[in-house]
């Protein structure tokens, strides 16, 4: 058997038993190195090398901290109402609060999970107290919603696919938002439709009177996506600057202003945020040493020659790519997705002159729709564990909603110039 595929059959079948997919890469890279006689060690200095020099690579444990610290004070309670504010009053309201929670939360924590989990689980529990909506609805509705989270910024994958790339994170980043929002609207859209179909239930209204306050009191949890963005593009930070300075001012209003964490939350906040790091470092530890067997195996040069044959234009490559990641991503993890399969098409992705933003915010929307499709998508599993809903109804539920995103998604696709306008307008010549 060829080093290779050993390698690639170790790390299925090391996945398969139930080890973590990090340690299953860095296990099949050392077999491929021992059957090609090389040193092992390299492994080590590999791994080493490549996360102490990845300076990136420190935003995602901030970010994440930032989006536990959010979780664990009154911060998401004051977005929430201050949502249902605005548009709670409308036919199927709580619904369309629950994805414009999705829009406002992105901005602070860049993550699907923390979005689900945090804010998610409480509109969730909110949309179906007293029966209003049913179990499945609310939770495909806020698994679908939760994808907004990394497309607009800040954005965990983005940060990773920069780092696979090299394409810079302010303009990812910049990238993401209309995207982002054109998801949202799409969700809207359908939840619109169905209200009237199905005659959801309409919120009482929240009194003019108490407008300011509601929006006074969330003015400081909004301001962190301004804060966030204007550091960066002002100069005064780098990107993972900008992450640390999330996670400080995320802990200064919880605890200054809002007084709404204790030491014990605090505490709590630091060991979860700490198991999703290493959760995540150990994954993109595996993925850099196993890019060394991919680079070494010249298989991102060998699919450029392969796909050079075909004759295909940009579009008709991203095409072929959307189907790919989108059949990978209902089996596989997206993290995983991005910094193992990603990179083996981005030289074609050069070659044919296709923007390396816009196949960032590309690639990024469809890793996140695999977190809502079936078999695999995690989302729809944490939602489970969530409403107690039984799985084939929330699947059920999904499939307008994973339509409404595919359709944001062609459009994405279609339209580089809509991705790329806003990065435009801040100096970006792609």
């Amino acid at each position: 058997m060829e080093p290779f595929t050993a390698a690639l059959v170790v790390i299925c079948v090391l996945a398969l038993l139930g080890l973590p997919i990090g340690l299953s890469m860095i296990s099949g890279s050392i077999l491929y190195l021992y059957m090609r006689g090389q040193d092992m060690g390299l492994v080590a200095e590999r791994l080493l090398n490549s996360m102490f020099t990845g300076y990136v690579i420190l935003a995602v444990p901030l970010f994440i901290l930032a989006a536990e610290l959010m979780n664990s004070g009154s911060m998401t309670d004051r977005l929430l109402r201050f949502c249902n504010a605005f548009v709670g009053r409308f036919r199927g309201g709580l619904a369309q609060v629950n994805i414009v929670q999705s829009v406002i939360f992105s901005g602070m924590s860049g993550s699907a999970f923390a979005d689900a989990a945090g804010t998610g689980r409480i509109i969730a529990n909110m949309m179906t107290r007293d029966g209003r909506y049913t179990k499945s609805f609310a939770a495909a509705l806020t698994a679908s919603s939760a994808v907004i989270g990394p497309i607009i910024p800040p954005s965990i994958p983005m940060v990773l696919y920069a780092l696979v790339s090299g394409a810079s994170i302010g303009y990812l980043f910049l990238a993401g938002i209309l995207p982002g929002l054109l998801m949202a609207l799409m969700l809207m859209v359908l939840v619109f439709v169905q209200s009237r179909r199905q005659n959801f239930p309409v919120e009482p209204p929240v009194p003019a009177r108490e407008l300011p306050a509601i929006t006074l009191g969330a003015f400081p949890a909004l301001m962190m996506p301004v804060v966030l963005l204007g550091g960066i593009y002002s100069g005064a930070m780098t990107p993972t600057e900008a992450a640390a300075v999330a996670a400080f001012y995320a802990l200064l209003i919880s605890v200054l202003l809002y007084r709404s964490i204790s030491i014990g939350q605090f505490y709590r906040a630091l060991t979860s945020g700490a198991r999703s790091s290493i959760s995540i470092g150990m994954l993109i530890a595996g993925a850099l040493v196993f890019n060394y067997v991919v680079t070494a195996e010249n298989i991102p040069q060998a699919l450029r020659a392969y796909l050079a044959d075909w004759n295909l234009t940009p579009l008709q490559f991203l095409i072929l790519v959307n189907i790919v990641l989108l059949l990978i991503g209902a089996m596989l993890e997206g993290t995983a997705i991005l910094l193992i399969i990603v990179p083996v098409f981005i030289p074609t992705a050069q070659a044919l002159g296709i923007d390396p933003v816009h196949f960032g915010v590309v690639t990024v929307v469809n890793i996140m729709i695999g977190l809502v499709t079936p078999p695999y998508g995690l989302l729809i599993f944490i939602m489970q564990s969530i409403t107690g809903a039984p799985l084939r109804y929330i699947i059920r539920d999904l499939v307008p909603f994973i339509a409404a995103l595919i359709l944001a998604l062609v459009v994405i696709t279609l339209s580089p110039d809509f991705v790329l306008w806003l990065p435009r307008q801040f100096g970006y010549r792609g």
